[in-house]
This record gives C-alpha cells, sequence and structure tokens, in this order.
C-alpha cells in the first residue's frame, strides 16, 4: 500500500500557520496526504511553541510534530511534551528532558508512521550527546508494526545532515532536514530506500531574512547593535516535501520538493 507524506519545514510566525493551515487543506486533497509531519518550533512569533498553538496545528491537518533547539523557550509547551503522543523531542538531548522521543500515528489507511527527532552538534548551542548513536538506540525501539519512520535532523551544518543520511540509509523511509530555513535543492531517494533531503526550508515570510524583517537584521548587521528580530510579513510560502513510501517495506518510491504560495488558493 502507498502512503503519502507531507513534511513542512520550519514554521515561522502567524504568517507561516496561516500558510500551513491553507496549504495542508490544498494538499491534503489535491495529494491524497495521508499524513502530515511538521517542525513548529519557531510557530509561536518565531520562537518556540504554545498549547493554543499545537490546537491549532492540530486543526489544520498536522498530525505528527517535530521542534528542535527552541523547543523550551515557552514553559506553557512543557505539559503537552509530557502528555501528547504527537509530537517529540530531540532524542539525544539529556535522558531527564521533558518530552516524548518516537510519536506514532495511524494513517486513515491503517498503517502506521513514526516521527523521531535528532539535533545536530555543529554550530548548534544545546548540548547534545551523538546524534548518530542516539539513533541506533531509539531506532531499536520502535513498535515492530510501524514500518514507516520519518527523522527530522534540526542542524546547522549540511555535513552532518548528508552523513545522517547515509548512517540512516535503507533502515527509515525519510530522513530529512531543518534549521537553516533554506530549502535545497539535493532531494533523492538513496540506494536502501531512504528518501532524503538537506533541508526542507522554511514555512513563513520569505521578503525578509529567514523569516525575520530585513530591515531589523540589516540594522543589527551593519551597526553591530542589538534590534528585535520581529517576524516579517510578505511572500508567505509554506516549503516541504512530498514522499511516497511503501507502507509493508518502509522503502520511499518517490520525493518531491513542495513550494506553496499562500495566495495560490
Amino acid at each position: 500500500m502507498k502512503l503519502t507524506i507531507l513534511c513542512i519545514g520550519d514554521v515561522v510566525g502567524r504568517p507561516g500557520r496561516s500558510v500551513v493551515a491553507e496549504g495542508v487543506s490544498r494538499l491534503a486533497k489535491e495529494r491524497g496526504v495521508d499524513c502530515v509531519i511538521a517542525n513548529v518550533e519557531n510557530a509561536a512569533n518565531g520562537s518556540g511553541l504554545t498549547e493554543a498553538l499545537y490546537d491549532k496545528f492540530l486543526k489544520y491537518g498536522v498530525h505528527l510534530m517535530t521542534l528542535g533547539d527552541h523547543i523550551y523557550r515557552r514553559s506553557e509547551i512543557f505539559p503537552v511534551l509530557e502528555k501528547s503522543d504527537c509530537i517529540v523531542r530531540p532524542v539525544n538531548y539529556p535522558p531527564d528532558s521533558i518530552g516524548k522521543e518516537i510519536a506514532v500515528f495511524k494513517t486513515e489507511k491503517g498503517p502506521k508512521v513514526a516521527v523521531i527527532s535528532v539535533m545536530g552538534r555543529l554550530f548548534m548551542k544545546p548540548p547534545c550527546d551523538c546524534p548518530y548513536k542516539a539513533m541506533d538506540r531509539v531506532l531499536s525501539r520502535v513498535p515492530q508494526d510501524v514500518k514507516t519512520v520519518v527523522v527530522d535532523m534540526h542542524a546547522e551544518a549540511t555535513s552532518e545532515k548528508i552523513a545522517m543520511g547515509w548512517h540512516l540509509n535503507g533502515r527509515v523511509s525519510v530522513m530529512y532536514g531543518t534549521h537553516t530555513h533554506v530549502q535545497t535543492a539535493d532531494e533523492r531517494v538513496l540506494d536502501g530506500g531512504t528518501a532524503y533531503i538537506t533541508d526542507l526550508g522554511m514555512s513563513g515570510p520569505y521578503d525578509g531574512v529567514l523569516g525575520r524583517r530585513k530591515d531589523r537584521v540589516l540594522r543589527a548587521f551593519v551597526t553591530g547593535m542589538p534590534s528585535p528580530f520581529d517576524v516579517a510579513t510578505d511572500d508567505v510560502r509554506m516549503c516541504g516535501i512530498l514522499v511516497e513510501v511503501d507502507s509493508e517495506t518502509g522503502k520511499a518510491q518517490s520525493i518531491e520538493r513542495v513550494s506553496f504560495a499562500g495566495n495560490e488558493a
């Protein structure tokens, strides 16, 4: 049986949430999407996630959620991380960190999809354990009846993400990177059946700098003076990938980049 999975890049602020609500609804109908996964760590005014916004993403049609280095920016999300079965924390965070390592969604067709999050270490601030050994550990805990496994590596360095793709080749269905907010053009299905792309890109306003107002960012870069990096508002797009997976083998059959402009609907 074929499963179509939509993976959405870092959702930034209100503009990102709006285009995700629109884009998920449209693609679900047009492409027969069975499972939607989104990185939502920048959803609350550009940094962190709240319980109210978590509930909104569920209403938008997002089934599974990942976060990243801003996971604990807002303490009101802690109870959700403790109780929810559809949101995960990075598996290489300290063992006592709040949150679950694996989240599983049962599709309407029947087969289940699992999502796992892992953090890179190069140029990243939070102290994390080895992402490769952490993935080896957690993959052994994926339920036996779950054949489709999706991994979000939240990392700055492309080398780390490419290396993780090869490390997981043939062991997971999809492996993609997040965090840089810039969609890469290297999507492919690796020889072991793992769909791979270095970064999904951003879901938010592109008339700015990584989703922030360009005048504020330029002021900070040019003068060295502090400036609030307010979320931008224009040229809003939802970026990510559509992947087709054989639910019986867990092998990816195809991968396609997505860039959905908010005014297209």
